[in-house]
């Protein structure tokens, strides 16, 4: 139960978001800036996740060890 991937994903949609956002600034698009900020959420929320299934397998192998 790795969180590489999540991370992983999570840097992908944070990257995907901040061109977003800054393509949605330059073409004044507000909708497509928000669309952008809301993937970096997304983004950052998936890397939490990957950081916290890496903490409980450290866990675990400690219990289990």
């Amino acid at each position: 139960m790795s969180g590489t991937g999540d991370k992983l994903k999570g840097k992908a949609n944070e990257i995907k978001g901040k061109a977003k956002e800054e393509w949605g600034e330059q073409t004044n698009d507000p909708d497509t800036a928000a669309e952008g900020q809301n993937d970096q959420v997304k983004g950052k929320a998936q890397q939490f996740k990957g950081d916290v299934k890496d903490k409980v397998d450290d866990v675990k192998d400690k219990i289990s060890h």
